[in-house]
This record gives structure tokens, sequence and C-alpha cells, in this order.
């Protein structure tokens, strides 16, 4: 690995992986010497976590470089030693660990040749016997976002109305990409979400993240919440309760934690309900949106009529109320213009 990319240090931590920030070290077909990127690690050790990577590098894969909003994936490399990497070129799933997925269990395979290292990068002689091999790993190599998750870079600015707008409909875009392609979320989340600085603002990108769930509390849809059977309009739920947060700067924290993050609830007393149990005990809930007894200044300015609008429908109990992926492009769009 070091004589492709240097690891610099771990930037994220799951139940699934880790994430490191790294750089290229020579320029070759797996990038430009000096480059910054982001390179997750996958360990392989039990067919439920391989399926949950397949999943994910075949997202991955259909989206590749072809939207702005969407984190880019540069190369991926198989471990199948400490230091044996096989990269994976083709746009084929490693078959290997399809195999693991089907049947159930991590299986070894065969491999008439040993497998490249990375130190060297050059095909070793054939072996004349049949070498078993297990894959430990799978280390996706990612577009690196430097202006961290969609919580850290928005708390961490004076609030700033029209940089909420751009996020909004740049998270639009992405999520109709997405849903364009077939892909549904499932766990739309600020976490999710992270920020590229450039010259002419922050781009944001949609992170496709693991998750054997199908989202997280506070910005789950109500039919996921529950278990009821679910389409892509449960991103759209999610992608409401993101939206409103990010407009209104509304955060709350969560229980185990001290650290303050966006998103969108209701009070009930001194306690913080997700939005999906509150509808699901009564679908008939009217969301008071703006939250203006949760505003403090300095704040953005309140969501027009037209935008809280489109967040109650966004929002709706009912998947099929709520606008499409590329219905809200266009949604969003003409309500921020009224502005």
């Amino acid at each position: 690995m070091d004589d492709i990319y240097t690891l610099q240090q771990e930037v994220g931590r799951g139940s699934y992986g880790v994430v490191f920030k790294g750089r290229v070290t020579e320029t070759g077909w797996w990038g430009e010497k000096g480059d910054t990127v982001a390179i997750k690690r996958l360990p392989c050790c039990s067919p439920e976590s391989i399926e949950l990577y397949l999943q994910e590098l075949w997202a991955m894969r259909i989206t590749a470089q072809n939207h702005p909003n969407v984190i880019a994936l540069y190369n991926c490399l198989l471990q199948t030693g400490p230091r044996t990497l096989k990269p994976l070129r083709s746009k084929k799933l490693p078959l290997d660990l399809v195999e693991s997925a089907l049947k159930g269990r991590v299986v070894d395979f065969d491999s008439k040749s040993q497998m490249r290292n990375p130190s060297r990068l050059k095909r070793r002689p054939v072996s004349s016997e049949k070498v078993l091999k297990r894959c430990l790993a799978l280390w996706l190599v990612m577009e690196y976002c430097e202006g961290g998750d969609l919580s850290h870079y928005i708390l961490s600015r004076p609030p700033d109305a029209e940089c909420n707008h751009a996020v909004v409909l740049q998270l639009c875009s992405a999520i109709a990409f997405l849903h364009e392609h077939g892909i549904v979320h499932r766990d739309i989340k600020p976490d999710n979400v992270l920020v590229c600085l450039t010259k002419t603002g922050p781009v944001v990108k949609r992170r496709l993240a693991l998750s054997s769930t199908c989202g997280s509390d506070f910005y789950m849809a109500p039919e996921v919440w529950a278990g009821r059977s679910y389409t892509a309009q449960a991103d759209i739920f999610s992608l409401g309760v993101l939206f409103w947060a990010v407009l209104e700067r509304l955060t709350f924290i969560e229980d185990g934690t001290n650290q303050e993050q966006l998103g969108a609830y209701v009070m009930r007393g001194r306690w913080l309900s997700p939005l999906a149990e509150a509808l699901c005990q009564n679908p008939e809930l009217q969301l008071a949106i703006p939250m203006r007894a949760r505003r403090a200044p300095p704040l953005p300015p309140p969501p027009n009529p037209a935008v809280c609008e489109l967040l109650l429908d966004m929002l709706d109990y009912d998947p099929d109320a709520r606008p499409t992926a590329d219905q809200l492009e266009k949604k969003v769009k003409c309500a921020l213009e009224l502005h």
C-alpha cells in the first residue's frame, strides 16, 4: 500500500470500516503523485459485511465520477495478504466475494498466479500449483473532502442563507441522479454529506455509506420506522428533515453523545422525538414550519411560505404524497427563488 498510497491519518470510523486521509505516492494508473484521497478499509470478515461492501462498490461504480455532488470512486483494491493487493479495474464485482455473500460464509478462492504486490505492481511468475487465498479486506480509494461533514461545516460558520440554499440545491441534484440510476440511499443524514471547499464556494458530496439498517432515527421515514416496505420516497422524507434543519439551523444532541448536529424533531416536554416516530403515532400531526420557538439569533431568515409548504410535502406521512426526486429539484429551485 505504501508504494501506491500513503496513509496519513484516520478521519472516520464506523462499525463496518475505517476511513483514512491519504496521498498518492507515485504517479501511475492509480493517480497523480501528491493528490489527496480518502481511503476506506473494509474488512471482509463476515458474509453479511461483504454483501454490504458489494452493494456500496456496485453503487459507487455506477455513479463513478459522473456527478459533481456524488463522491467519486477512483480505485478499488482487493487485499489477500499483509502487503498483497490486487487492483480491480473492470466493472465486474469480485466473484469470490459474491460467492461468500451467496453461500453465507467467507470462502477461500483459487488463484493460478500470485496477487500483485503494490510495492512493485509487477506480475509475479505463475505458480504451477493453485494457491488458496482469502480476501482480507477491500480498500476503496475515493475523493477527499476537506470541509468535513455537513453538520461540522454549517455549524462552524456564521449563518449564511445563500450557502444554505446552495447546499439544498446540490443535494436535490445528487438524489435525483441516484434515483435516476435506481439507487436508494436509505441513510441520508449530515454525517453522510461531505463538503469540498472550492474557490467558487462549498460543493457538497453525497457519500454512499454502508448501513445494515435503513436510516438513522432522526432522519428516518415513517414507513421505515414502522417496519413497512418502502421505496425511494423514503429518501425524500429524510431529505426533508435535513433541508429543514439546514434552512433553519436546527440542531439537537442525540442521547449518548455530546456532539451538536443538524436535525429537525418534535418537542414533547423535555424530550425530542424523531419526526417519523411522532408521525407514526399521529399521522395527522401538523408540523410547525418554521420552528420559531427554537430559533435564537444570529440565524438566517426563516424559510418563506413556498419553502415551508414544500418541506411539509416532503415530510408527508404518505410516501405517495411526497414529490419525486425529479420533481423536487424543480420545486426547490422555484421556492428558493421567491426569497
